[in-house]
């Protein structure tokens, strides 16, 4: 299966009778996976199922899902609030034995006081609320599907990126094996001048002492099991790019054995040249590091 990437955009709008909605879900890298779900008021309830569906299509990243709704006017409902009604006429009754010259009260006028009448939202049908909040979902869940899509066209590109780079380190692996100064004839004649170098100083050495201390360094600049450790990595890596699902934790935990590796190469050189090769490896393994980072 192809790699995936752990950065991504995806935009999804529906609509249910005059309701529009719009979802945006973006994508970073994380070291596990992390929803993050934004809903207007009202929208609480699919939380629960909106995070089961991410979970069920990502491995990683730090994903942002917003859902933004288009809600038209909607009219209230009027509402008579008889408690407050019959106090009002209780109390224009009143007025008017007192003062019988006053007038007629409207009905206009009752409903006018305060408290009388009061406008209420209209409270939604059950069956109809379920059913908007199945579209929403249905809706999230294509979105993830576009996400998924987004991931995985970031994913190719990260592979060939990553591919070429380990052809790079399989490349330098061998230019270090090959290198003329690690041939045994190259080292004995290095040691050989440098111990001629110290007898010339005329001070009294013990020679066989000489040619322990010789042995062990020519032991102590041996880079073969540097450079075997590399090649097995180099594999490993290839192999997990095939795999392509969900490997970023795996090739990060390689690309850390791959800095360790050439590491300890550059600093075991006794060379020149070989100094040279683990210098340009440690900077392409960085490479490769840092696109392993968006690897999901």
């Amino acid at each position: 299966m192809p790699l995936a990437s752990m950065t991504g955009f995806a935009r999804l709008a529906g609509s249910r009778g005059d309701l529009r909605w719009t979802w945006e879900i973006r994508s970073v890298n994380a070291k596990g996976l992390d929803l993050r779900l934004r809903t207007p008021p009202g929208f609480d309830a699919i939380e629960p199922a909106a995070r089961q569906a991410a979970g069920l299509r990502l491995h990683r990243g730090t994903v942002h899902a917003t859902l933004t709704v288009d809600r038209p006017a909607r009219t209230g409902v009027a509402r008579v609030n008889e408690e407050a009604l019959a106090a009002v006429v209780a109390a224009a009754r009143a007025i008017a034995e007192r003062l019988p010259d006053a007038g007629p009260v409207s009905i206009d006028g009752l409903l006018a006081q305060r408290g009388v009448v009061e406008f209420v939202e209209p409270e939604d049908d059950l069956a109809e609320r379920a059913a908007l909040e199945a579209a929403v979902l249905a809706d999230f869940s294509a979105a993830l599907d576009a996400l998924v899509v987004a991931r995985a066209g970031e994913g190719a590109a990260l592979e060939a990126i990553l591919t070429e780079r380990l052809a790079t380190i399989e490349t330098l692996t061998a230019n270090a094996d090959a290198c003329p100064a690690r041939r045994p004839e190259a080292v004995a004649k290095k040691l050989a001048d440098q111990v001629r170098a110290l007898v010339g100083t005329g001070v009294a050495l013990d020679p066989d002492r000489l040619h322990q201390e010789a042995a062990l360094i020519a032991t102590r600049a041996d880079v073969r099991e540097e450079i075997d450790r590399l090649v097995a990595h180099v594999a490993a890596a290839r192999q997990l790019l095939g795999e392509g699902v969900a490997v970023g934790r795996r090739l990060d935990f390689l690309a850390q054995e791959f800095g360790r590796e050439s590491n300890t190469l550059s600093a075991k050189s006794n060379d020149r040249s070989l100094t040279a090769i683990g210098l340009e490896l440690k900077a392409v393994v960085e490479q490769f590091r840092e696109q392993v980072q968006n690897v999901e």
